[in-house]
């Protein structure tokens, strides 16, 4: 099957869900949820059998024109692999919230005005797999404003939760902000070289002479992509869109564009740091700039938070610093080692593990308890032993614990960071990771040393995320001890 097939179907999955939440039943929306999360199972699946031109060079559509400006190798199928397993999760996420959704769009007893809230994330999902085929700077516009467009409605999705219209105006503002110096970057670096085709553009850098007007435009992309990933100087809406948006959004935001940032990023930046390039240095140097910042602004200011998910928020940015750090330890992949782009596919693996699964738990407790704060938490250990026990090593991986995914993410961070030579960066890095350890243990202490709220009942987990939550905390036990799983889906 042709790639370009996947996100054709994607497409289409999505207008058929729009078609049956207009004539489907009108009480209940889990038919249009469950259709969504049937559909991106049956795509994930086809995406194992799809082929690019490579594969099957004789046949009519190898020849098209569109393989100019659409790439489909590992790194692709990965991708795409993965936004759409974060959009099933999310998708069966959003099926244990429609309690929320239903009181803050129509009223608690309909659930009329939230079917359109399973069908966007797939949109989203199309957008971001377009993004990882991406050959061409203007075909990696196109697909990053899809992704965004979609994001600018599911973050106000909760028309009638002033917190999440607040969280819509200010992801659109600094959203549109971020697309203009994406605009301007893109039109910098089309001056430099006379071309839009990634491709064509590390054929180019070599040649070029005055190289001061290429790296202002390099700079301008990287601030513009700054936004998606949730990195400095572009990272200051995340705390409060966090917290504002549908707890399953700010789960889509936190993996989906994150990830769907970082391919777009690995695309642009490696024809620019390839042997040879007169603009490498410059460039690894900003990105060491960027990595230094974000670790250490995020994992600082995550110490004083006392709203969970505004924690997570700034555990997104601290996150989002390794895996800038491990792009300016630009190294390429080998048989024996993961290179660069290795190790941020690995690491965002691990990450899409234990965020998701945090967000699990914090969408339940926001069901049932009505809060988001670390003391809602109090006393979970009785509450629910078995949910505080999957909590508990979720943080723990999440702070890098041996033994745990999160740990081996980490690990291969440090050590392309150790060849790189980027020892301060290795200084903060160690700063962000000590300070990782306090925050995230705030919560593991809530869970099993706090006295529950007076009054509190037992956390009783619906089917759903019962067995996503088991699903992602024992993979991210397996793949602490066996990470061949993730490496042979590089590969």
């Amino acid at each position: 099957m042709p790639a370009y097939y996947l996100e054709a179907l994607t497409v289409t999955l999505g207008l058929a869900l729009l078609m049956l939440e207009a004539f489907g039943p009108s009480n209940s929306k889990k038919l249009v949820g469950f259709s969504a999360a049937a559909g991106l199972t049956f795509i994930l699946i086809l995406s194992f059998y799809a082929i690019g031109p490579d594969a099957k060079p004789d046949a009519a559509w190898a020849k098209w024109p569109l393989w100019n400006f659409y790439a489909f190798d590992n790194l692709a199928r990965f991708y795409k692999g993965f936004a759409l397993v974060c959009t099933i999760l999310v998708v069966l996420m959003s099926l244990d919230f429609r309690s929320v959704l239903s009181r803050f769009t129509d009223h608690p007893g309909s659930e009329a005005g939230t079917g359109e809230y399973y069908a966007l994330p797939v949109f989203a999902c199309a957008g971001m797999m377009w993004m990882a085929s991406a050959k061409d700077l203007a075909g990696a516009f196109v697909a990053l404003e899809l992704v965004t467009i979609t994001f600018y409605i599911l973050v106000s999705f909760l028309r009638r939760n002033v917190g999440s219209l607040e969280a819509g105006v200010k992801y659109l503002i600094l959203g549109a902000l971020s697309t203009g110096f994406l605009v301007y970057g893109i039109a910098w670096i089309y001056g430099a070289t006379g071309t839009m085709s990634l491709v064509e553009i590390g054929a180019k850098v070599g040649t070029i002479t005055q190289t001061a007007p290429l790296l202002f435009g390099i700079a301008l992309v990287l601030i513009a992509l700054g936004f998606k990933i949730g990195a400095v100087p572009m990272q200051v809406w995340i705390p409060d869109v966090y917290q504002g948006a549908p707890t399953p959004t700010t789960a889509f935001l936190s993996v989906g564009s994150k990830a769907a940032g970082f391919i777009l990023l690995i695309r642009f930046l490696d024809p620019l740091l390839q042997p040879g390039s007169p603009v490498a240095s410059h460039v690894t140097l900003m990105l060491a700039i960027m990595a230094g910042a974000t670790l250490l602004f995020g994992n600082l200011a995550a110490i004083a938070q006392t709203n969970f998910k505004r924690l997570l928020a700034y555990s997104s940015i601290s996150h989002a610093g390794f895996l800038v750090l491990a792009l300016a330890s630009w190294k390429g992949d080998s048989a024996n080692q993961l290179g660069s782009i290795g190790t941020v596919s690995f690491y965002l693996a691990t990450y899409l593990l234990m965020t998701l699964a945090s967000f699990f738990v914090l969408a339940q407790v926001r069901i049932q308890d009505g809060s988001e704060q670390i003391d809602a938490f109090n006393g979970l250990g009785k509450r629910n032993p078995t949910l505080a026990l999957g909590l508990t090593v979720i943080m723990a991986a999440m702070a890098g614990v041996p033994l745990t995914a999160g740990f081996l993410g980490k690990l291969f961070v440090f050590q392309l960071a150790a060849s790189a030579g980027l020892w301060w960066c290795i200084a903060l890095a160690v700063v962000g990771a000590a300070a990782g350890f306090y925050y995230y243990f705030k919560l593991i202490r809530a869970m099993w040393w706090e006295v529950p709220a007076d009054g509190s009942k037992p956390l009783v987990l619906p089917q759903i995320t019962r067995y996503c939550l088991i699903g992602l905390t024992l993979a991210v036990i397996v793949i602490g001890v066996y990470p061949a799983p993730i490496q042979a889906l590089l590969n």
